[in-house]
C-alpha cells in the first residue's frame, strides 16, 4: 500500500493553511492535541499562496496584518505600509520557521469529501492525492476567498493567448510589457492588475459592470528604524483590535453624523481620506451604513476627491458616477494607488459592461454587444464564490445523507458561525454568520480562533465524544444575523457580503454585522451557559 493510500490518523484535522489554519495548528499543538493540517496548495499562507498575479497586495496596514505573539513581530520587519504577496510568503516561511510548523502539515492535499462514522464518531477526510484520513474533529479553516468564481462566458476554451483567473494565475508569473491586456472585473484583484499592467502593457482594457468606490490606500516604504518605532506601539494596537467593530486598530466614531456641523464632517472626512487605507471607511461614523443621509454625505465627499482625478467628463460619470451605484461602503472597498490615473493615458481604456454588455471570448479576445476587442492575456478579475464556497466545495455529508452543499442551498444555517446541524464534531473558523469578512484577517484567526480551542477543550475535559449545533440555535442565529443586516445598507447592493455575486445563490448576508466584540460576548454568553446551542454526547 503506498503512503498516499494509507489512512492517517488523528485527534484534529484542519482543512486550510491560511491565517486562521496556521494559528489552530499552533494553538491545538499547544494545547497538547494531535493534530494535522493538510492544505491543497504547495505553500502555506492561504490566500498568500494563490495569490500571485501582479500588484497583489495586502489591504490592510501590516502593523496589525501579523500574527499578535510577540515571539514573531518581535524579529520581524516589514517594507511596506501595505505588503505585497511576495512579502507575505516571505512572512509565512518565517512563521513556519519559528513555530516549527510544517512537520505537522501535508501540502498540496486537498480535501475532496468527508463522511461521518457514527458508530465510531469519526470523520473520514477523502483527499484528491488518494489519501484518507481519520479523525475526531474537522477544523475548516478555508477562508472566504478560497474558491475562485468563473463566470459562463461563452468561447473562454477558444482564446489564443493567455487567459487566467486572479486567483489561479501561474506561479511562474506573466510579463506584461508591450502586451495587450484585457481585465474583465473592477474589485481588489482588477485593480492591482490594470495599474500593473498600465506600465508596461502597449494597451490594457478595463472591463466594468459596476464602479467600485476605491480609496487611496497612501502606501509607504518602512525603513528599519520606522519598524523600531512601530513595535513599540504594537502591544497596544494588538490590544485595540478586539475592541473595534472590524477588528482593527481603528474604530466608528460614535457620535451620528448629523450631530456634528457640516464643517466638522467636512474635516473628520478630510482628515480619514488623508490617513488612507480603511480609515475612510472604518473609522467614519457609526451610522455610515445605516443611515442614507450621513452615507450620502460621505459619497459626496468620496465624489468630489475622485473626480479630481479624471480628466474625461464622461470617463469620470462611468467611473465616479454623480448618483452612487450603492451606499458607499456597502462593498468592500478596495484601496488604489495610480488606478484613476491610468485613464488620463493614451494606453489605457475604459469599457462599460452596461453600455455594451459582454458577449463571448474569441480566438483573439473579447466581444461585446457593440464591438470587438483583441488581446494577448485576459485577466478574469470576477471574485470568489466567497465566505461558503470553500466549505460547499468540498462534499462533506452530514448525518442525514444531506451535503453541506445542499444544506445551505436554501440559506446558512450556523451555530455562531462555530458549527452546523447534523454535521458533528465539525468547527468552523473564519467562516458565515461570524465575522469574517467584516474582519481583519489575523484578528479573526486569533479572536474567533480562541472560541474553537476554548470548545475544543472544554470537550476534551468533560469527555465528550460528539459536539452538534442545535437546530434550533441555528434558527436562532440565523434570524439574529439577518434582523441586524436588515437594519444597515447593506442589503441594498449586490456585493459578496450578500452572496448576490454569484448566480443562484442565496441572496443573504453571509457574515455576522454586528461587530467583533458583540460576536465576541455572544460566544461568552453561550460558554458561560454550559455552551448553550450545542449539543453533547459522551
Amino acid at each position: 500500500m503506498s503512503d498516499a493510500s494509507k489512512e492517517k490518523e488523528f485527534e484534529i484535522v484542519i482543512v486550510g493553511a491560511g491565517f486562521s489554519g496556521v494559528y489552530q495548528l499552533y494553538r491545538l499543538r499547544e494545547e497538547g492535541f494531535n493534530v494535522r493540517l493538510v492544505e491543497a496548495g504547495a505553500g502555506i499562507g492561504g490566500i498568500w499562496h494563490w495569490n500571485c498575479y501582479p500588484g497583489a497586495r495586502v489591504d490592510t496596514h501590516c502593523q496589525i496584518y501579523q500574527f499578535s505573539k510577540k515571539e514573531l513581530w518581535n524579529n520581524w520587519s516589514w517594507s511596506e505600509r501595505f505588503p505585497g504577496w511576495e512579502e507575505m510568503r516571505r512572512y509565512f516561511d518565517y512563521v513556519d520557521e519559528k513555530l516549527d510548523l510544517s512537520k505537522d502539515v501535508d501540502l498540496n492535499t486537498r480535501v475532496t469529501g468527508a463522511e461521518f462514522n457514527e458508530s465510531t464518531n469519526e470523520w473520514s477526510l477523502k483527499t484528491d492525492a488518494g489519501g484518507v484520513y481519520r479523525s475526531k474533529f474537522v477544523v475548516l479553516c478555508t477562508g472566504f476567498a478560497s474558491k475562485p468564481y468563473m463566470p459562463d462566458v461563452q468561447g473562454i476554451d477558444t482564446f489564443k493567448g493567455e487567459l487566467h483567473h486572479t486567483a489561479a494565475w501561474p506561479q511562474t508569473g506573466i510579463d506584461f510589457t508591450g502586451k495587450r491586456v484585457g481585465v474583465i472585473g473592477t474589485g481588489a484583484s482588477g485593480i492591482q492588475v490594470a495599474q500593473e499592467a498600465s506600465k508596461v502593457a502597449s494597451h490594457v482594457t478595463v472591463f466594468q459592470r459596476t464602479p467600485n468606490l476605491y480609496l487611496p490606500m497612501g502606501q509607504a516604504s518602512y525603513s528599519e528604524a520606522d519598524n523600531v518605532a512601530m513595535k513599540e506601539e504594537l502591544p497596544a494596537r494588538f490590544k485595540k483590535r478586539g475592541e473595534t467593530f472590524g477588528g482593527f486598530d481603528m474604530d466608528l466614531i460614535a457620535v451620528s453624523g448629523l450631530d456634528v456641523s457640516d464643517e466638522e464632517r467636512e474635516e473628520t472626512y478630510e482628515r480619514l481620506w488623508e490617513a488612507g487605507g480603511f480609515n475612510f471607511w472604518l473609522g467614519s461614523y457609526h451610522d455610515i451604513f445605516s443611515n442614507e443621509t450621513v452615507n450620502r454625505t460621505a459619497y459626496d465627499f468620496w465624489l468630489k476627491k475622485t473626480r479630481a482625478r479624471i480628466t474625461d467628463p464622461v470617463l469620470a460619470e462611468k467611473l465616479a458616477p454623480t448618483e452612487p451605484p450603492h451606499p458607499y461602503g456597502v462593498k468592500r472597498p478596495s484601496l488604489e494607488q495610480w488606478y484613476f490615473d491610468i485613464f488620463n493615458h493614451d494606453n489605457a481604456t475604459l469599457v462599460s459592461l452596461k453600455e455594451e454588455p459582454l458577449k463571448k471570448i474569441t480566438e483573439a479576445g473579447v466581444e461585446t454587444q457593440e464591438a470587438s476587442y483583441d488581446f494577448d492575456i485576459i485577466a478574469f478579475a470576477t471574485g470568489f464564490d466567497a465566505v461558503t464556497g470553500g466549505l460547499t466545495s468540498i462534499n462533506l455529508t452530514g448525518t442525514n445523507g444531506v451535503s453541506l452543499k445542499e444544506k445551505w442551498a436554501i440559506g446558512v444555517r450556523t451555530h455562531l458561525g462555530l458549527a452546523t446541524a447534523s454535521f458533528p464534531n465539525v468547527l468552523i473558523g473564519y467562516g458565515p454568520q461570524a465575522p469574517t469578512g467584516f474582519c481583519n484577517g489575523p484578528s479573526s484567526a486569533e479572536y474567533q480562533g480562541e472560541c474553537i480551542i476554548e470548545m475544543l477543550c472544554h470537550i476534551r475535559e468533560k469527555d465528550y465524544a460528539r459536539v452538534e449545533a442545535d437546530k434550533d440555535a441555528e434558527e436562532s442565529w440565523r434570524n439574529q444575523v439577518l434582523e441586524l443586516a436588515a437594519g444597515t445598507l447593506f442589503p441594498k447592493a449586490d456585493s459578496w457580503y450578500m452572496g448576490a455575486n454569484v448566480p443562484g445563490k442565496p441572496k443573504e448576508m453571509l457574515m455576522y454585522p454586528g461587530g467583533l466584540p458583540a460576536y465576541l460576548e455572544a460566544f461568552r454568553n453561550c460558554a458561560n451557559d454550559g455552551y448553550q446551542g450545542f449539543n453533547f454526547t459522551k
